[in-house]
């Protein structure tokens, strides 16, 4: 291939994010200082590491992003975007491992690639302009939250 090609085909990009929850049942969103999706609400989380399980890349994407430190939950699924220019993408597949956590310590604050990292109440999420697998990972995430509250 030649170097044309290579900026035609783009690049795959391996990417985690959680769903994170506190003790009031709110859901930790961070602002996107970066590309793709500058300026938008989004998860906590970002490109997994060389060498990193998806576990230790979540866990390290969220400190950076969050100050948090949290337990995973679980999987939750898998979402994807590709060539979505719209998002500042326009060259590149992204797939986003998302899983649910909950807080264990800290307090959140913007750091690394947030610009602001705040807590919303579940009904606020939908007044929020998210991307669209974000509410349906989000909705995911609720589910599975309110079924293990019950337990």
């Amino acid at each position: 291939m030649d170097e044309t090609s290579l900026k035609i085909a783009g690049r795959i990009v391996l990417g985690v994010a959680a769903v994170i929850w506190n003790g009031r049942g709110d859901v930790l969103l961070i602002r996107r200082a970066k590309e793709p999706r500058k300026g938008q609400w989004s998860l906590p989380g970002g490109k997994l590491e060389f060498g990193e399980t998806l576990i230790e890349g979540v866990r390290r994407e969220v400190r950076e992003e969050t100050g948090l430190e949290v337990e995973i939950l679980g999987l939750i699924d898998v979402a994807e975007t590709i060539r979505d220019a719209e998002a500042g993408a326009a060259n590149d597949h992204f797939v986003l491992i998302d899983y649910s956590a909950r807080v264990i310590s800290g307090t959140a604050v913007a750091a690394s690639d947030a610009a602001e990292a705040r807590w919303f109440a579940l009904e606020e999420l939908d007044t929020l302009p998210l991307w669209s697998e974000m509410h349906r990972i989000i909705a995911l995430s609720v589910e599975r939250h309110r079924r293990m509250a019950v337990v």
